[in-house]
Order: C-alpha cells, then sequence, then structure tokens
C-alpha cells in the first residue's frame, strides 16, 4: 500500500534496487563471513587445500573467508553441522570423501543425508598410489601380485583407520586380484607412514602427496598410481593400468558442497568464484606441490562425479564387509 504511494521515479527506483538485490552474489549483502568446514584436523592435505583457495576467494566475500576444522567421526560432525546450516551459500563443507559420499555405506545411521548434499565443485583430486617397504622384494605390480599369492595373508597393510580411503582402496585392490593382505588400521596418515617406513607393516595404500617425499628420499617404494594416467610430480612410476590392472582406479578428493535447499543461483556464484580461484597459477603451483590436480568443475558435473563415487565405494565396502558404528 506504501509503495503504491511513492511517486512514479520512486517506485521505479525501489523496483530497481529489489532487482539487483536478487541478482546480486550473496556475499555482496552478507553480513557473515564465508564459512569453509573442515571436518578433519589441521595440517593435512583437506585442510591445506582450502585455505590455499580462502585466500584467493577473500576479494570476492567482503566480510571474509574462515576455515573451521570441526573433526571426529570420521567426518560426520563436520558434516552433520553443515547439513544444519543456514542454506545461504555462506557455510560450506570441504572435505575428502567420507561424509559426502561413503559414510553412508560405512555407518549403520547418520545424522544427515549424503544423498541431499548440494554439489559446488571438486578442490582437486590426488591419486592413491601402492608404497612398500624397501625391504619387500617387489618391484613392479605383478611381482608384489605373485608375492602376496604366494604368502597369502602374512603381508600386512596400513591404513588410516577402518573405512578410510586407503583401507577401502586396499580392499579394492584384493578384491580384483584376488590375493590376501592382514589389515593393520591406524589413527591416520602420519603414524602409518612411520611403521611403513620402520618395517612393521609391509604396504600401504597411500595417497601421493603424503608418500611422495619418502619415495624421493628412497625410504619407501610407490609401485603404482591408482589414476588414469600418470601424476606430472611422479612421471617415473607407471600407473596400474599400465601394468595389466586398469579397474584399480582410486583418487582422494576434496569436494565443496552446500546444505540442502541451496538455490541454484547462490550454487552458481558460488561455484564461480571457486574455478576462478583455482585458475590462478599460484594456486595450481601450490596445489602440484601437494599432488593435487586442480579441478573446479561446475556443480552438476560435480554431482555426477560424486554419485559414481559413492556407488562404487558402496560395492567395495559390501564385498569387504566393512562396517562403522
Amino acid at each position: 500500500m506504501i509503495f503504491r504511494k511513492l511517486p512514479a521515479m520512486a517506485r521505479w527506483a525501489a523496483s530497481v534496487l529489489l532487482a539487483l538485490a536478487c541478482l546480486a552474489p550473496p556475499a555482496a549483502f552478507a553480513d557473515k563471513p564465508l564459512k569453509l568446514v573442515v571436518p578433519f584436523p589441521a595440517g593435512g592435505t583437506a585442510d591445506i587445500l582450502p585455505r590455499v583457495v580462502a585466500d584467493k576467494l577473500r576479494a570476492q566475500y567482503p566480510d571474509g573467508v574462515v576455515i573451521e576444522n570441526r573433526t571426529g567421526a570420521g567426518g560426520n560432525i563436520g558434516g552433520d553441522y553443515v547439513y544444519r546450516s543456514e542454506p545461504d551459500g555462506l557455510t560450506l563443507l570441504a572435505s575428502p570423501p567420507a561424509p559426502i559420499a561413503i559414510n553412508q555405506s560405512l555407518y549403520k545411521k547418520l545424522s544427515f543425508d549424503p544423498a541431499r548434499w548440494v554439489p559446488v565443485t571438486v578442490l582437486a583430486t590426488v591419486p592413491n598410489v601402492l608404497v612398500v617397504n624397501p625391504n619387500l622384494p617387489v618391484h613392479n605390480v605383478a611381482e608384489f601380485i605373485a608375492y602376496l599369492k604366494a604368502n597369502p595373508g602374512k603381508v600386512s597393510y596400513a591404513s588410516q583407520g577402518n573405512g578410510t580411503t586407503s583401507h577401502l582402496t586396499a580392499s579394492l585392490f584384493m578384491q580384483l586380484t584376488g590375493t590376501q593382505m592382514t589389515h593393520v588400521p591406524y589413527k591416520g596418515t602420519a603414524p602409518a607412514l612411520v611403521d611403513l617406513i620402520g618395517g612393521q607393516v609391509d604396504v600401504f595404500f597411500d595417497n601421493l602427496s603424503s608418500s611422495l617425499p619418502f619415495h624421493q628420499s628412497g625410504k619407501v617404494r610407490i609401485l603404482a598410481v591408482a589414476d588414469e594416467h600418470r601424476s606430472a610430480a611422479l612421471p617415473d612410476v607407471p600407473t596400474f593400468a599400465e601394468q595389466q590392472l586398469p579397474a584399480m582406479n582410486a583418487v582422494t578428493w576434496f569436494a565443496v558442497v552446500s546444505p540442502p535447499g541451496t538455490p541454484a543461483a547462490t550454487i552458481a556464484t558460488t561455484q564461480k568464484a571457486f574455478a576462478d580461484a583455482l585458475a590462478l597459477p599460484d594456486v595450481r603451483q601450490k596445489f602440484a606441490h601437494e599432488g593435487a590436480e586442480p579441478r573446479g568443475w561446475d556443480s552438476a558435473t560435480t554431482g555426477r562425479f560424486i554419485q559414481s563415487e559413492s556407488e562404487k565405494w558402496k560395492k567395495v565396502i559390501q564385498l569387504a564387509n566393512v562396517t562403522l558404528d
């Protein structure tokens, strides 16, 4: 009623301002920072990559960009927090696969529904690699498989913990090759690598960024890369496909997702901000240092990728009978 009583010019100006407000990116009118929730501890690749990107996003978010580590329960605590946040594009989950695509197949019950995440983008992928203690008498995948078949159950493999990507990647390998190893779960990558180097365990299906320095120093030996192509950080090491095991494809990826109900326009604006940051040369250089390949895919592509990964690991989990309480 009041709007109708305004002069024609005033009504026109008010209409224009309202339209601009609807079209503007959420950060332009926000009174809170963009919050990237990382559901794992600070210091690892899952934490480093979002921080690199966050530095470049601050120009798009005048109220700031913060990284918040909410850890525990295999990423579920951070996942639940974001899932229940306001769907305004200002609280996002930046995470490896667990709370986005895997945990629904591992846990009997979750407090959130991963199928309802709204995909924003994939920050990067990092190939998993087959790493062995140098004392293990194998130098390629064929020799490794032959050794396992000659010594069933006698070779031990480390993991970052039950249900982690390293555990599931090892399970995938055993399913594909008909081999058997003994699982030794650890609480994270660092202690697993320490014992691999020390010879307490024989094998570790690790992500490249963690094991690369120790391979370069001769403390461990990387036999194969579980990706479609060789890694630029490790050009002399062949893929599993090059060693007659093409189905052995397993990458660790780091995606950004938003709470259910986030508007499509907000997702598009947010994805563009991330993609622009990932295209910057210094960002790409820092990602390369971590053995990570920048992606920046759009929401639809990201959604399809997450769905395919979810289905893939669900099958592995069911065959290996892996469950977590």
